[in-house]
């Protein structure tokens, strides 16, 4: 079975996760998913946006790029077809994670971060 490409999300920078969550519900109507204080994800519909939390410093986690999700499902051929390619290395799987998804994740050339992502509730 090959792999179904679904939606691309975006990650967001945030300053206060916390504030946002609440902005985004008042004045969006995105309501919160998953959420800690480093990362959100807050959805509408069939829409989803992520939040990060950023210091707009020398140490802020996307200084130099953005971020990228591309939603997939069966995301097992394309994590192999990425790993034969040498794009990204067999560690880069991340299953199960806290906020439901299996995951891996690569930079492009401009630093911009790059992450193929399947839902698993």
């Amino acid at each position: 079975m090959n792999t179904e490409f679904l939606t691309i999300i975006p990650v967001l920078p945030s300053a206060d996760i916390a504030r946002d969550i609440i902005w985004y519900k008042e004045k969006t109507g995105f309501t919160k998913y998953f959420a800690d204080k480093m990362y959100a994800v807050i959805y509408r519909d069939n829409l989803t946006i992520h939040l990060q939390w950023h210091a707009d410093s020398e140490d802020d986690p996307l200084l130099g790029g953005s971020v990228i999700r591309i939603k997939v499902k069966n995301i097992r051929p394309l994590f192999d077809e990425f790993l034969q390619r040498g794009t990204i290395d067999p560690v880069s799987f991340k299953s199960g994670t806290l906020w439901k998804t299996n995951e891996f994740g690569f930079y492009d050339l401009n630093n911009n971060a790059i992450f193929i992502m399947e839902d698993i509730a």
